[in-house]
């Protein structure tokens, strides 16, 4: 899929729990949006051996530590990740509740990646910090 993007998120259902759609997708794009800039503004990409980052929201019972890696896709240059949050966490909440649950889970996973790549993450930690 050809796109500018840096950060896409993607959603997926380990349980039988539904989320609300638009307040999902909504709170999802706002911190996707937020956090690509983020990425932009730091210079998290330079250098990179990627070119952006796919990652993979699976709405579980457990909030993961680190996310799950998948190969660098040599023809489009993705980072796969993935990360379990639990969904618990986002029934009955607001949209900007679950975009803070979004915007963490994003940030843990993006800062694991790039200390695994030696990336600069400066930034990215100061934001998680505040979370």
């Amino acid at each position: 899929m050809a796109h500018n993007r840096k950060l896409a998120l993607s959603g997926i259902a380990l349980t039988k729990a539904r989320i609300p759609p638009k307040p999902n997708t909504a709170a999802a794009n706002r911190s996707r949006d937020e956090l690509e800039q983020e990425m932009i503004q730091s210079g998290y990409l330079e250098g990179a051996p990627f070119k952006w980052v796919g990652l993979s929201i699976r709405y579980g019972l457990v909030d993961e530590a680190e996310p799950h890696y998948q190969k660098i896709d040599p023809k489009d240059g993705e980072l796969p990740l993935a990360i379990e949050i639990d969904v618990h966490r986002l029934l009955g909440i607001s949209q900007d509740e679950m975009a803070a649950v979004y915007r963490k889970a994003t940030l843990i996973a993006l800062i694991h990646a790039g200390e695994r790549y030696g990336l600069p993450v400066a930034r990215l930690r100061s934001l998680l910090d505040e979370a």
